[in-house]
């Protein structure tokens, strides 16, 4: 294995199961078949193409790292078999100034605690190393087990908002916030971090 590939393989940030890495135009078939689950599109506004996953991979994720350095939306994947499990992600709501912290997973990988073990990781590099004073999340109203997964990680339910912009439907969403001075009080151990091209 080369040393690049072993730099890929151990991931910018780590948890002590999961690692994420940048995504890459070589990972679309991976996306679409995220986006195309019925059961993971559920509640993320229906499955999506092809094409409409080629659109979001480029501008959405891949163009973001240059626009937002340190920021964006990474492949997750396990550390002991490299398998892509699925993203998490910490960006800016789309069409908001507000940066959230989110996740979608593979239905294999559901119920391992992935989710919550990686955005713990991602809030800790949101609020030690990028300095973020406040980091909130969006669900979908019905999704009581990405809500549950938002509390567990300290996150507070503060009602709901509708969004702007058309990608959120219209529709009252969950609006979750976690400050970071009530972070630091109950922060868990810190997570490994590679902070080269986060």
């Amino acid at each position: 294995m080369s040393a690049e590939s072993m730099h890929e393989h151990a991931g910018w940030l780590r948890s002590a199961r999961l690692a994420l890495r940048r995504f890459t135009s070589a990972d679309l078939e991976f996306l679409h078949g995220l986006y195309a689950d019925p059961a993971v599109a559920r509640f993320l506004g229906g499955v999506k193409s092809r094409g409409e996953c080629e659109i979001m991979l480029h501008e959405r994720v891949l163009a973001y790292y240059d626009e937002h350095p340190g920021l964006g939306v990474w492949l997750t994947r396990a550390r002991d078999s490299g398998a892509a499990v699925g993203l998490h992600l910490l960006n800016h709501i789309r069409g908001e100034t507000h940066i959230q912290v989110g996740y979608v997973l593979a239905t294999p990988y559901w119920g391992h605690g992935y989710a919550t073990e990686m955005s713990l990781a991602l809030l800790h590099y949101g609020f030690t190393v990028r300095g973020l004073q406040q980091i909130t999340a969006i669900t979908h109203l019905d999704n009581t087990a990405s809500q549950r997964v938002l509390q567990k990680c300290g996150l507070q339910r503060r009602g709901e908002r509708v969004l702007a912009h058309p990608s959120y439907g219209g529709q009252p969403l969950a609006w979750f916030e976690l400050e970071a001075a009530e972070w630091a009080r109950h922060a868990p151990p810190h997570a490994e971090m590679r902070l080269e091209r986060a």
